[in-house]
């Protein structure tokens, strides 16, 4: 049976304390716009300490590419070496603000992993330990207003010129852009119009909020994870030095990496619908024995106890999920067909149990005053982002008729 060891009992329980205490004060604020989560992932760090983490991260910076930095690169749970923290962290902190663990997912997972992984020493200390100790925010920008499942598909050009290059091309549905210190945003390196169209050919640049010509959107207006800024940037002839190349080097592309990062993006997934899950099931059994009708609790009638013990399989399958992702993430045995799986049942499981969670509860499930409503808009995304349902689906199939020796493509690419 999957279960936690003692030491992960402990960092869970910390957490839990941590989050009623000091996130569920200011969710309502945040979903108003009116609060924005990253004073309190900075309350976070100075919390559990991450200021000690500075030296480990900087001495991972001393590494190159490929000499084990990308070890570090994955905020908490690099920090202890065993995914399962991070798991109980994204599980707890989505119990009380999915949207908090939304942006800090893309600040230190996404932008920070990346330039861990990926960038030379001098940037790994410029820009990376900044964002991995939550001193600054990151953000990391790939969506293109056309491209959408596409994900490789990108306008975004990036012209060689003295020094650098010049940036062009806008991002969009990008987390934390609208506040973000740092950026990593990849484009197209364009030496020809035989290059211009190939895939292959896109690298990650590195930059500062308030470069010239890098502007970015106002917060978008969402169904959910209201909590968490979403927004698009737009590169007007930006100038980037070649020194924020990450890596300094055209010799290896950006496609690969950042197909880990989506792998990664997957596997991170069920810790947030477990979050999710278990709060509407605790909530649900919670009302479900409070609520009276008939001179009775509800929790008598029998069509309650159904959605009660379904949404028990489903914590469970979720859970199981969970610990298997972060065995193979631990053991390197990862698989993309299993990652997708992973993300497609455990998103569709959220959505279905905080639905069921609403109907439990009837009217009061669908106002704001109950924490069900806010999780049920907030699961959704987890079908959209990182890759839609119908993009696992199609990795999934691809991946299995390969092991067959059929090689097949999704949309030819």
């Amino acid at each position: 049976m999957f279960e936690f060891e003692e030491q992960h009992k402990i960092v869970e329980q910390m957490f839990r304390q941590f989050c009623e205490k000091e996130v569920a004060p200011h969710v309502e604020a945040m979903e108003r716009g009116e609060v924005l989560p990253f004073e309190l992932m900075r309350t976070l760090a100075k919390k559990f300490g991450i200021d000690r983490f500075r030296s480990r991260f900087e001495k991972s910076a001393d590494k190159a590419e490929g000499e084990g930095g990308e070890s570090d690169g994955g905020g908490l749970a690099g920090m202890a070496g065993d995914p399962l923290i991070g798991t109980i962290i994204g599980k707890e902190l989505s119990r009380v603000s999915p949207s908090l663990c939304l942006s800090l997912a893309a600040s230190i997972g996404l932008c920070g992993g990346t330039i861990m992984a990926r960038g030379t020493p001098a940037q790994k200390k410029k820009y990376g330990v900044p964002v991995m100790t939550m001193e600054k925010v990151g953000c990391w920008g790939m969506t293109e207003p056309n491209s959408g499942s596409d994900a490789f598909a990108l306008q975004t050009m990036a012209k060689p010129v003295d020094n650098g290059y010049v940036l062009n091309g806008s991002k969009t549905f990008i987390t934390n852009a609208p506040y973000a210190d740092v950026l990593v945003v990849y484009a197209k390196i364009d030496r020809g119009q035989a290059d211009k169209h190939d895939k292959r050919f896109i690298f990650p640049f590195v930059m500062e909020k308030g470069a010239k010509g890098l502007t970015v959107s106002k917060p978008m207006k969402k169904m959910g994870m209201r909590g968490s800024p979403t927004g698009e940037i737009f590169l007007d002839d930006v100038f980037v030095p070649s020194d924020q190349l990450l890596g300094e080097s055209e010799e290896k592309t950006g496609r690969g990496q950042a197909k880990d990062v989506f792998a990664g993006e997957r596997s991170g997934a069920p810790a947030m619908c477990w979050g999710i899950i278990e709060r509407c099931l605790d909530d649900s059994i919670k009302f479900a024995i409070e609520r009276k009708q008939w001179g009775k609790s509800i929790a008598c009638f029998q069509l309650i106890q159904e959605k009660i013990a379904k949404m028990y399989v489903h914590l469970e399958n979720v859970r199981n999920i969970a610990f298997k992702q972060a065995w193979a993430q631990k053991n390197k045995k990862a698989r993309p067909e299993d990652q997708c799986a992973a993300k497609y049942y455990c998103a569709n499981a959220a959505v279905e149990v905080a639905l069921d969670a609403i109907q439990l509860m009837g009217g009061y499930g669908y106002i704001q005053d109950y924490h069900v409503e806010m999780l049920m808009r907030d699961a959704k995304i987890m079908c959209i982002g990182g890759g839609t349902d119908e993009i696992q689906l199609l990795t999934i199939a691809r991946e299995l008729l390969r092991q067959k020796g059929f090689d097949v493509a999704i949309g030819g690419s």
